[in-house]
């Protein structure tokens, strides 16, 4: 059979092109809405910013809105949690992306589980909630680099939030599949996102003035058709405006509201105003006082701003925790209107009568509060110290120099994100130690710990050690910083030559990553680990054995039970305890409180609860009733310095991890 081409038909090549013009006069005359199913008839203009109002199709609209991150919260409750928005008078969920736990290694996505942003959107338009998405890819959101997945910082150029090409490259590749998700939840395809923010208060970060325009067009380009806000604070306002997209801003107290009639409308004219974070309380650092926002206050702020003729978000509305180690760098507890646990403040109850006298129909009654139960007193049975721990991670990482913590050669390349991460090497001298530690490095000579290095202290002095001997020699050494050499393969031993030496002493560093900076100028370099090299007396030490210690539920199934010992006496620290929690037969909310304990980090049922700290102010960790088990529930302990002899139980938090905890 022959090949039809155009050269051999050319009057079936002008057939066709009269065809397709024919059909193109008729289909104009056609009533396109007539096409239009009829459910989606309804959702065509979306939200429009006419004039001073927002428009919702042909009918004035107040955005009352506030934020929950489903992240932050159990799924068993997201349902509980929008639900009592709902019935607190809002009428919007604004949500962020947390693009770095939605792809964890590069290239890999993880939108199941707790991460499932499609249900939540869904379960928002079922209770009856119009969605503001936010999806970066930077959020700030008091989490980890803003957002951004650590393994952006392999490259040792990156310039992240530009359109440095190593960070338009990953951003394209996430939001090709972020979006494909996102965009048939639009309004305008029948689904509940009325509007979309571009990045997040990047006029206070300004690096790159093409930066917001790439994004709009990525956004664009990939199907968001609805409404683009911008959200800034004072100190970025006046930079971060973008033509085509409406201005909001972000305040806590009534003397900014000013800004809203002079700099919004000086620069975008008549238009729809908006508080897109109207910050409900604040955050709380280790070490430092609990900060509260009196309830009258917050009443007296939003009836300000909705007075003036703004719409409003409140952030938070109900913060969540901060589980595992996804923490920011700089806030640690946030005082908003549902409690942790999701319980009621006074604040609730003020904006739900101040909210219910503007809706205009009765709000639905608040749902009741989930219940809280105290358990047994949880003492820990057995035992394994880190140095025993070692011997079961399989062979450490071997490298002339100090490698930072997203460079480890792990998780397929993609380095390590969260945890500790512990460098060894041997060392043949006192002297004086320093080095970048980021965040705060433990240092022991063998396993008898002097102190920490971190951002203040840079230095420390490493004693006059005697000479001590490998246990593997038989040599007994009076040394009361000789611990053996815990945790080693002989193989070890001998490509470190100590198997050749009289004697040895050995250094190790246990560096936790307390949390990357979330907002300001350098996440650039957040970077976490030794920085750079270590000295000792202005030597450069080298040839570590590093361990990525990342206390993912992995990480734990090496620690089976043959491995652990009876708790001694006197535990050698940092160590794992392990103990059994006894649940009644409906497992309940509740908080564990760790008194005696210094710090470290709770595991139950493989759940990373958190940091703990006894320098306060957060002194319980939210346990969620939905992650326990009837009967017996595991719980592990990874403690730094100082164990208690219980774990203690509560329905009582105190300063609870009460929002954004970290």
């Amino acid at each position: 059979m022959s090949t039809w081409s155009f050269r051999r038909r050319p009057g079936r090549t002008l057939g066709l092109l009269l065809l397709v013009l024919l059909s193109f006069l008729v289909l104009r005359r056609l009533d396109w809405s007539t096409l239009i199913p009829p459910w989606l008839r309804h959702q065509r203009l979306g939200l429009q910013a006419k004039n001073q109002n927002f428009m919702l199709e042909d009918t004035t609209f107040w955005i009352f809105g506030g934020s929950i991150h489903y992240f932050r919260v159990p799924r068993e409750y997201w349902r509980d949690r929008l639900l009592k928005m709902k019935a607190c008078g809002l009428n919007t969920l604004t949500t962020y992306v947390p693009w770095n736990l939605h792809e964890p290694e590069r290239g890999r996505f993880d939108f199941s589980g707790n991460l499932d942003l499609e249900a939540f959107i869904l379960l928002a338009a079922e209770i009856g909630l119009w969605v503001i998405l936010r999806p970066g890819p930077y959020i700030c959101a008091e989490i980890d680099l803003g957002g951004l997945p650590s393994w952006l910082l392999q490259d040792p150029s990156m310039k992240l939030r530009t359109t440095y090409k190593g960070f338009t490259e990953a951003v394209d590749l996430y939001f090709d599949h972020l979006m494909s998700r996102v965009v048939p939840l639009q309004y305008k395809h029948g689904g509940p996102i009325i509007a979309v923010q571009l990045e997040n208060e990047y006029g206070s970060y300004n690096r790159d003035p093409v930066y917001m325009p790439y994004i709009k067009k990525a956004l664009e380009d990939r199907g968001i058709i609805e409404l683009l806000l911008t959200s800034d604070n004072k100190d970025g306002l006046q930079k971060g405006v973008v033509h085509g997209v409406l201005a909001t801003i972000n305040l806590q107290s009534q003397q900014e509201l000013q800004l809203l009639t002079t700099f919004l409308l000086s620069v975008q004219g008549n238009q729809p105003k908006m508080v897109m974070e109207y910050w409900t309380g604040w955050f709380d650092s280790w070490g430092s006082p609990h900060n509260i926002l009196d309830s009258s206050e917050v009443l007296e702020t939003v009836s300000a701003i909705v007075n003036a003729g703004s719409s409003i978000n409140l952030y938070m509305f109900h913060g969540g925790t901060n589980f595992g180690f996804i923490n920011g760098a700089m806030h640690f507890n946030y005082d908003a209107v549902l409690t942790e646990a999701g319980d009621y403040t006074a604040k609730y109850g003020k904006l739900r009568d101040f909210f219910g006298s503007r809706s205009g129909a009765p709000l639905p009654p608040p749902p009741d509060l989930l219940p809280k139960m105290a358990y047994e007193p949880m003492a820990p049975s057995f035992y394994l110290s880190l140095w025993d721990a070692l011997k079961y991670m399989g062979k450490p990482i071997k490298s002339e120099k100090p490698i930072n913590m997203e460079n480890l050669p792990v998780n397929d390349g993609n380095g390590q994100a969260f945890g500790y991460i512990l460098y060894e090497t041997t060392i043949a001298s006192s002297g004086v130690l320093h080095g970048h530690v980021r965040d705060r490095g433990q240092v022991f000579v063998n396993t008898v710990s002097i102190g920490f290095l971190d951002y203040k202290t840079t230095k420390i002095v490493i004693p006059l050690i005697q000479v001590c001997y490998p246990r593997e020699l038989g040599v007994a050494s009076p040394s009361c910083l000789c611990g053996g050499l815990v945790g080693y393969h002989e193989e070890d031993l001998e490509d470190s030559g100590l198997l050749n030496h009289k004697g040895y002493t050995m250094l190790r560093i246990l560096v936790e990553n307390r949390g990357r900076v979330n907002y300001g100028n350098n996440i650039d370099d957040q970077r976490k680990g030794l920085i750079g090299n270590l000295y000792l007396n202005n030597s450069p030490l080298k040839n570590f054995r590093i361990y990525s210690l990342d206390m993912k539920k992995s990480f734990f199934q090496r620690f089976t039970t043959d491995k652990w010992s009876t708790l001694p006496e006197a535990p050698t620290f940092p160590a794992f305890f392990l103990g059994v929690l006894s649940v009644v037969p409906s497992p309940s909310d509740t908080f564990l409180k760790l008194e005696g304990w210094e710090k470290g980090v709770l595991f139950v049922n493989g759940q990373n609860l958190g940091r703990y700290w006894n320098v306060g102010p957060q002194e319980t960790l939210y346990l969620p009733g939905v992650w326990l088990n009837p009967g017996d529930n595991q719980v592990i302990i990874f403690e730094e310095t100082m164990a208690g002899p219980v774990v203690q139980s509560t329905d009582i938090p105190h300063l609870g991890r009460n929002q954004y905890i970290h």
